[in-house]
Order: C-alpha cells, then sequence, then structure tokens
C-alpha cells in the first residue's frame, strides 16, 4: 500500500472516531432527557391523580347536600 492511501486510511479513521465520540455524547443527552421526561410524567401523573380524587370529592358533597 501507498503513503497516500494509509493517509486516506487514517482520515476515514479519524473521522469515524469523531462521528462515534459525538453520536456518544448525543446518546447521553438523550438519555438524560428520557429520565426528566420520565420523571415530570410521574410528576403529572400523580397531580392528575390528585387532582381527580379532589373533585371525585367535592361531587360526592354537592350530591349528598342535594340529597339533603
Amino acid at each position: 500500500m501507498s503513503e497516500q492511501t494509509f493517509e486516506h486510511l487514517e482520515r476515514q479513521i479519524d473521522r469515524l472516531i469523531a462521528r462515534y465520540h459525538n453520536l456518544q455524547e448525543e446518546n447521553e443527552k438523550l438519555l438524560k432527557r428520557e429520565v426528566e421526561w420520565k420523571a415530570e410524567r410521574a410528576q403529572l401523573l400523580q397531580s392528575r391523580n390528585s387532582t381527580q380524587s379532589k373533585v371525585e370529592a367535592m361531587i360526592s358533597r354537592l350530591k349528598a347536600m342535594e340529597q339533603q
């Protein structure tokens, strides 16, 4: 193989390594965002359930008042 071929291969390998590092960094960011979204989702579900319970309790009280 010629020197030029080795240099070409070296450049390709360097580009692949750089691409690998970029993808690895992007993957880490996406995984972090996924964790954040899951935590936010859990919080929203908890808030929704709490609100739903409160509304159901109010409806029950209104129905009880209506029957009196």
